[in-house]
């Protein structure tokens, strides 16, 4: 019972190791890159590979603000260039015949931070409770992965790395104990994002057929064409001798170049049209029609995701000290970013993701802890579906609730995402009382525009914005 567990997937055998309830395979190679090179399938082996360490992160710099309200550690993981490995957590009983739903998790961190085994994304908990497979994919970041250049240096290599990993998926997942048939891709921030974008590349409908969207900012994926040449320009000092820490410094750098483009500088690297293996901009809203019928959609964002990023900038926390009209002033500005970055962005791919044939459910997470300054933030929905005590229990985003409540909340939105990845009707409407709503996206008879207020104020409230999404 105690032996180390042994699969044998087509890319080779592969040992992994028992925690607890569930069984662990960790730090797997799926694919490898040359620096600034598209990604290759990693050869098959024949000896037994010990899937017993986590998959390194990327190269990347410290974010203390994190820290604080995460409870992450800058660090925790080793970091490698060589870092595309995914990890996967399966049930302690699960038997080789079984064919078990699969959740692919994209972690988020602006595509500069962050990496697939992080304490905070630990899926061992979503993964006993619902007996589900879950694999969690570490990708390449910031000028690793998300930046091109004008002399010719690829753009979406992180993306490349994640389709590689699905492609590793649909081949080795039976193995153990996950249907390669029944698929769900969920990520929040840029996870999501890039699960969104994934949805574009023809192939994503065989890779997989349920995609859930958390909180993908949405509302600045377009119009960054100028924004990424100047990036690109900025990038040309880093080469392929350039050492890995010299380039993440590097990176901040060409982070600054994008303020000068306002709103989208939030989220300055990200995913590029035109660029292997998306369509130029112009194409992407075909793209994402081609595959809509063949996978369902649950999209969705909480109720006040600007809270995380506010208290950054102090243009906005000297307006919070202006008596009577501060605090409705900072509500304003909140309810406008979460709108126009998320919500509107989101209930825009829902309605033409019905149009083209496909189904859609929109969610709202409102829940939050009480009196806590963040509320219900962007990233509230993490200590929920990743619920570690051990890692969560009084971190900042959650202080001033006890952990009882968190994971009573949170088991409730494990078992509705794990549900959704197997295949259970959501039917039109539904949620979880005092937690989230959702409702079925119908066919509207014509697409909406935003409202030209909610641009305007963005406009204006973009140019004095500091801080950036994580």
């Amino acid at each position: 019972m105690n032996s180390a567990p042994v699969f044998s997937p087509p890319c080779g055998p592969v040992t992994g190791w028992r925690d607890g309830d569930v069984l662990r395979a960790t730090g797997i190679p799926y694919a490898t890159a040359a620096r600034f090179q598209p990604p290759v399938p990693v050869p098959d082996w024949s000896q037994p590979f010990a899937a017993t360490s986590p998959a390194p992160a990327c190269p990347q710099g410290p974010v203390p603000f994190l820290d604080d309200v995460l409870g992450t550690r800058y660090g925790e993981l080793p970091g490698s260039e060589d870092c595309q490995n995914l990890s996967i957590t399966m049930p302690a009983d699960v038997s080789p015949d079984e064919r078990l739903p699969v959740m692919v998790w994209i972690h988020g961190g602006s595509y500069t931070t962050g990496s697939g085994d992080l304490a905070i994304f630990d899926p061992a908990v979503l993964v006993a409770e619902n007996r589900v497979v879950v694999v969690s994919v570490t990708y390449r970041l910031g000028l690793f992965g998300f930046l091109a250049t004008r002399t010719g240096r690829p753009g979406n290599l992180g993306l490349l790395d994640q389709l590689e990993a699905f492609r590793w998926v649909r081949r080795n997942i039976a193995a153990f104990g996950g249907d390669p048939g029944r698929v769900t891709a969920f990520g929040q921030s840029a996870g999501g994002d890039a699960i969104a974008h994934l949805m574009a590349t023809p192939e994503a409908p065989q890779l997989f057929q349920r995609a859930i969207i958390q909180s993908a900012p949405l509302g600045i994926a377009r119009g960054r064409a100028k924004m990424n040449h100047a990036m690109g320009i900025a990038a040309e000092a880093v080469t392929g001798e350039t050492p890995a820490m010299d380039v993440v410094e590097r990176e901040n750098h060409v982070a600054q170049v994008a303020r000068r483009f306002g709103m989208l500088a939030a989220m300055p690297f990200g995913t590029q049209y035109g660029h292997e293996p998306l369509p130029e901009e112009a194409g992407i809203e075909e793209a994402w029609n081609r595959s809509a019928p063949g996978i369902e959609v649950l999209i969705g964002h909480t109720s006040e995701e600007a809270r995380l990023f506010l208290p950054r900038s102090p243009h906005l926390s000297r307006l919070g000290t202006v008596p009577v009209v501060g605090d409705a002033a900072l509500r304003a500005i909140n309810w406008v970013v979460t709108e126009t970055v998320y919500g509107w962005a989101a209930r825009k791919f829902a309605r033409r993701h019905t149009r083209a044939g496909g189904n859609a459910h929109r969610y709202i997470l409102h829940w939050h802890a009480p009196g806590n300054i963040f509320g219900a933030a962007h990233t509230i929905d993490l200590p929920l579906l990743f619920g570690n005590r051990s890692t969560w229990d009084g971190v900042g985003l959650i202080a001033g609730a006890g952990w009882e409540d968190v994971n009573a909340v949170g088991r409730q939105l494990r078992a509705l995402w794990a549900g959704f990845a197997l295949g259970e009707d959501l039917g039109s409407e539904g949620g979880i009382p005092g937690v989230l709503t959702y409702r079925s996206e119908r066919r509207p008879p014509h697409p909406r525009q935003r409202p030209r207020v909610l641009a305007a104020v963005l406009r204006m409230v973009s140019t004095r914005m500091s801080w950036r999404w994580k």
